[in-house]
């Protein structure tokens, strides 16, 4: 159990129970919005409110070094179980939104000691492989995020409205599983430098150093687009299938298959990563994924068409995402990159709720058909900053060399 292997699979398969947390009460936002009468901000707040719960516990774990003293198996598992605990009184205990707004509040604060310190065991069992494998967490990561939405498709009856309860209640079952599987079975690999006291200088230095700055910039860019469409285009297949006359639940599983298909883009960017560059196929990625932030809106009156559109997106949308992970943990001192990557993860999660907001906004404003252009500058930059990172010589240290 304590091997490169067996500890890679039970850190993937931990890390796609428990974020399934995630977005448990966004995919339920139709069935919440009609038993409490949310308002399209309010429906935003359910995953804004788990941005911000990331973002204060990840930038909390960076200041007080948690991430780089405590057995990052360990904090798995106590966050694990925590997001379990707090997410299942969303069902339990609540009775409005306000409630709900800061059980998923702790559910993001549980959260930033899942995903973090999970990329730091995987780095901490790889090196010239470290894309490959960190690859494979992110896409474990996303398709436990579309979880919700399987879980939606598959409790929905004849009338197509599934009970919501029972998709929370599940999620929080997944996420208690990991816990175990997490205090169990992961232990920390050889790789990673021994941890040292905080230092602000180096919590500061994604941003102060140049190299680091520029993989954290294509990161921003990446975010800005990522969780605004995770959220929101699960919303756009059940209007686009709603207005068609189709049944609901072959939207929820499309929505689901947006997620797998992030998993494997994910998955297979690793691999490619390692063997090409970095940079190159982050680039490719963030070019596909702004393609199709242009070309949703054209295909939202033709549902399967959207559906296309939209698998292509989740393929394109996630596959970047590990490697800018990967890229500040190879860039970053070895005995900070616990805290370099909460840093990291902090901040982008903190940009994502400005795409949150303002998408539903643009929505009812414009429609699905034009909202999501809002999108189109986040990969643009990224791409600008990736290019850009290319050619300094500290790029020669990711991925062996491979730029």
């Amino acid at each position: 159990m304590y091997s490169k292997t067996a500890n890679i699979f039970f850190v993937s398969v931990a890390t796609l129970l428990a974020l399934s947390l995630w977005f448990s009460a966004s995919a339920v936002i139709p069935q919440l919005t009609e038993e409490w009468g949310l308002t399209g901000s309010m429906q935003a707040w359910i995953t804004m409110s788990v941005q911000i719960g990331f973002v204060v516990g990840a930038l909390g774990s960076a200041v007080l070094n948690i991430a780089d003293k405590i057995a990052a198996p360990k904090l798995m598992a106590v966050s694990a179980f925590f997001g379990a605990l707090v997410n299942a009184c969303i069902p339990w205990m609540a009775t409005g939104p306000e409630t709900a707004l800061v059980l998923r509040f702790l559910t993001g604060i549980a959260m930033a000691g899942v995903y973090p310190p999970a990329m730091k065991v995987i780095a901490s069992w790889t090196i010239e492989d470290r894309g490959t494998f960190i690859g494979v967490v992110v896409g474990a990561l996303t398709i436990g995020s579309g979880m919700p939405h399987l879980l939606n498709a598959l409790a929905a009856d004849s009338g197509g409205i599934p009970p919501w309860r029972i998709v929370l209640y599940g999620t929080s079952a997944q996420a208690l599983l990991a816990a175990i599987l997490c205090a169990a079975f992961i232990r920390s690999g050889p790789h990673l430098g021994k941890a040292a006291a905080f230092s602000w200088r180096h919590a500061a230095e994604g941003l102060t150093n140049k190299a680091t700055r520029l993989a954290n910039f294509g990161y921003f860019g990446h975010m800005w687009e990522l969780y605004a469409m995770w959220a929101w285009a699960p919303i756009a297949l059940l209007v686009s299938f709603e207005a068609a006359g189709l049944p609901l639940r072959s939207a929820r599983l499309a929505a689901f298959g947006i997620f797998v298909a992030g998993g494997i883009g994910s998955a297979l960017a690793g691999v490619y990563a390692d063997r090409f560059g970095r940079t190159r196929i982050t680039s490719v990625a963030l070019g596909v994924s702004g393609a199709c932030c242009i070309l949703v809106g054209f295909a939202f009156t033709s549902p399967w068409l959207l559906t296309a559109v939209c698998l292509l997106w989740g393929f394109a949308v996630v596959a970047d995402s590990a490697q800018f992970s990967a890229a500040v943990s190879e860039l970053s001192d070895s005995r900070y990159v616990g805290t370099a990557l909460q840093v990291q993860t902090s901040l982008g999660f903190l940009l994502t709720l400005v795409t949150l907001q303002l998408t539903p906004m643009l929505v009812e404003r414009v429609g699905h058909e034009w909202a999501y252009l809002l999108l189109v500058p986040g990969p643009v930059f990224g791409i600008i900053s990736m290019l850009r990172l290319r050619r300094l010589p500290d790029a020669a240290k990711m991925a062996r060399g491979n730029r």
